[in-house]
């Protein structure tokens, strides 16, 4: 009998192993997304969003789900309904939890209240404007939520005309004009028949010029990532002071604190440098947060995050707990004694974890990653949880075994899918540059790999120009995918990536493009130098942002592809310039104002060498994107029909920088993979 089970189990694996198959635009955008978990304060239950996509956004599901920190059941849906959920905070004595919604009834998002022991949620605010960042009192007496705050809504009603009118600069974000509205913060105590309190009305810093949160990128507001100081009788915030002085000025981001009971919000950081992500000690008498260097004119202008702390309530000039490590803090949390800091950072081509002592020192690797990503490292009852990804696997939440270098999943979300598809292990492999410098690459291979077979190559950089190619997964542009139909796709971290040093990722800012655009070709030539199933003589280029901005200089300056993807890419360093939301980092970048025409402004703008574009191009590009304007990809167009090279440009009215909603982006990466096929 035994025998026969045990038949019976390698029947049904080697059916499983033969019935796989390559990845599908279906399997990368319908695959389930994990959330961040929220942890509750005891420690020994998480609550995270798992959103359920579907190319039909009305259908698309986002519920809470709960799963026990120590993995002893598994995750199980919180709630049902049609409504997304996110934005998860837990009260202080771990029986309820506040969450962000937009239900029957609702204009706008609200804040709901769900006690874990049972009942319905009951919605405890009614912001005209909506509701976000729930968090609770010390003492689960009371909230606060951030919400919008239009000086001028009234007007705005009556008004016949419709108009846009600016004094100062910015005029639009990433994907969004820019209006009155100011992020605000509000106190909403859970009494019957209390009333919200908005503690930055009437406040100076509220109604200056240059008063702002961070933008959501997806045009999705602005935040102060506002928490409660230990006492529950004030609350710091990080917000922008100077977002007036655009074009002429670094902008910076400072912690501040306001009392409850009023008065105008105390600046607790000095000019010169940014702050964010604070959090306090378990014990309330340390805060801690990140920390930015300005640019300098003439000097660095990249700056990574370092990780600093405040005595409280002083708030006195911060100590850095970091300051000799050359990596960047991504996030971090604080273990329940606060002796110990558990961090996030990019490094050498993966995202790892650390550790460090509260006091400063030097930050230690919980383990050495070799394979995926982890990110979100939180201290829980007994360990540690993080999320882990790879290539091919969304992100999942895991509980962390550093003294063995694994985890286990406490969420498997993607099982009924991912098992059916074939994917490869990346190959990670590092050369160094005519430059000097050590670069390092990853390989992602095709499907049902054979090594004695020959491949067409495809380049494709990372965006950014500050970005990392890594062992990640991405639904945007899933490198698993860009393989399927038989290629090999060759990402490299090209001077400018960040997770090699903080000079490294600054270096860019004198050689915008010449330089990296060298590596990256010289890449080409190691992977194939080094790798016999690599077939030269068919190779293809992938970019979109900075990675469509290296498009065009290569266009002008090797014609080794067969052809080209240019998603997002400027062409015209002069017209992008004019036309995009950034400020004084474009021109600190060039090397001096627009009208000297110096440094990179002519030298490194790809419309310069256009004469020698010969390359067949596909454009793609979203129509409210204001990082890189339509213009941009219509001049490459332009230039490319004039020169009779091949080319085809494809926008998309409803879409900004990245192409999201499901049904686009479907479209656009069946043009991306049919222009791949015509020429490879």
């Amino acid at each position: 009998m035994a025998l026969k089970r045990l038949f019976l189990i390698t029947l049904l694996a080697l059916t499983a192993v033969a019935q796989k198959r390559a990845i599908t635009h279906e399997d990368v955008f319908l695959l389930k997304r994990t959330g961040d978990p929220a942890v509750s304060p005891n420690g020994k239950t998480l609550v995270f969003s798992l959103v359920e996509p579907d190319y039909d956004a009305a259908k698309q599901i986002t519920d809470l789900w709960l799963v026990p920190a120590d993995g002893s059941h598994p995750a199980r849906r919180l709630t049902s309904t049609k409504a997304p959920e996110s934005g998860v905070a837990w009260s202080p004595d771990s029986t309820r939890i506040a969450f962000v919604a937009r239900r029957d009834g609702d204009e706008n998002a609200q804040i709901y209240v769900l006690n874990m022991s049972g009942g319905e949620a009951q919605r405890v605010t009614n912001a005209p404007a909506g509701a976000s960042n729930p968090q609770w009192r010390p003492d689960g007496q009371a909230l606060l939520y951030e919400s919008d705050f239009d000086p001028i809504a009234t007007d705005r009603k009556a008004r016949k005309w419709n108009a846009r009118v600016y004094d100062t600069f910015p005029i639009r974000f990433w994907n969004a004009w820019l209006d009155e509205k100011k992020p605000h913060i509000c106190v909403q105590e859970l009494a019957p028949n209390a009333k919200p309190v908005d503690l930055l009305k009437g406040t100076k810093l509220a109604d200056s010029p240059g008063f702002a949160g961070q933008f959501n990128p997806t045009g999705g507001g602005q935040s102060l990532d506002a928490i409660w100081a230990p006492d529950g009788k004030s609350i710091v915030f990080t917000a922008y002071v100077n977002r007036d002085e655009t074009m002429t000025a670094e902008t910076e981001s400072h912690l501040f604190v306001v009392s409850t009971s009023g008065n105008e919000p105390r600046q607790l950081t000095e000019r010169g440098q940014s702050f964010g992500n604070a959090k306090f000690s378990p014990k309330g008498d340390v805060l801690f947060a990140l920390q930015q260097k300005n640019p300098v004119p003439g000097g660095r202008l990249y700056s990574i995050s370092r990780l600093v702390r405040f005595s409280w309530p002083a708030a006195a000039k911060p100590q850095f707990l970091s300051a000799q490590w050359d990596r960047s803090v991504s996030a971090f949390s604080i273990a329940a004694d606060g002796a110990t800091l558990y961090l996030d950072a990019e490094d050498d081509g993966f995202d790892q974890l650390f550790s460090l002592p509260a006091t400063g020192g030097q930050p230690k690797r919980l383990f050495d990653v070799k394979a995926g990503s982890y990110t979100g490292v939180k201290p829980v009852e007994g360990g540690l949880i993080a999320r882990y990804q790879t290539s091919a696997q969304p992100p999942e939440i895991v509980r962390l075994n550093p003294e063995r270098a694994m985890h286990a999943y406490l969420t498997m979300s993607n099982n009924d899918r991912l098992p059916q598809i074939e994917t490869t292990e990346p190959v990670h492999f590092w050369f160094t540059a005519k430059n000097g410098k050590k670069v390092h690459n990853l390989l992602i291979l095709p499907p049902f790999f054979d090594k004695e077979k020959r491949y067409p190559i495809v380049a494709f950089p990372h965006g950014g120009p500050n970005g990392m190619s890594k062992d990640a997964f991405s639904t945007r542009w899933n490198n698993h995918f860009l393989a399927a139909p038989g290629y090999v796709i060759i990402e490299t971290n090209y001077t400018g990536s960040t997770g090699f040093g903080e000079k490294f990722a600054d270096d860019i800012e004198r050689d915008v493009l010449r330089g990296p655009a060298n590596e990256i070709l010289e890449a080409i030539d190691e992977a194939a130098r080094r790798f016999p199933y690599i077939d030269k003589s068919r190779q293809a280029a992938i970019g979109a942002s900075y990675g469509g901005y290296l498009m065009n200089w290569f266009n002008g300056h090797t014609n080794q592809f067969k052809c080209m993807v240019n998603h997002a890419g400027a062409i015209n360093n002069e017209s992008q310039y004019g036309a995009n939301d950034g400020g004084l980092g474009r021109e600190l970048r060039m090397g001096g104002p627009i009208w000297e025409k110096a440094g990179q402004w002519n030298d490194q703008s790809p419309i310069r060498y256009s004469a020698a574009f010969k390359t067949p191009m596909l454009i793609t590009q979203g129509e409210l994107d204001y990082r890189v304007p339509l213009n941009e990809s219509m001049t490459t167009f332009k230039l490319l029909q004039r020169l009779k090279v091949p080319t085809r440009l494809v926008t998309f009215p409803d879409e900004g920088h990245w192409i999201l909603k499901g049904e686009n982006n479907r479209k656009h990466m069946e043009e991306v993979m049919g222009w791949l096929k015509k020429y490879l």
